[in-house]
């Protein structure tokens, strides 16, 4: 298992753990992004601090802290 900020571009990962607390886990899990959740990794921004995901059929743009408290494994 890896977290969500390791995985390449054109990649499609599935969530496993959401390692956040609080108000953030509250955000992730309102996105979709519960256990079993497919992600397409589509694009990253400049300095590679903001990535565009494909969870759920819609393109949501998370930043490097948030990614990294998201545990995924390949399909």
């Amino acid at each position: 298992m890896q977290k969500l900020t390791s995985i390449d571009i054109g990649s499609t990962v599935k969530v496993e753990e959401l390692l956040s607390t609080g108000y953030v886990r509250e955000r992730m899990l309102a996105l979709g992004l519960t256990k079993g959740a497919s992600i397409a990794v589509v694009r990253r921004g400049p300095n590679n601090n903001l990535t565009v995901y494909n969870i759920r059929g819609a393109m949501i743009a998370l930043r490097k802290e948030e990614s990294e408290n998201i545990i995924v494994s390949h399909i």
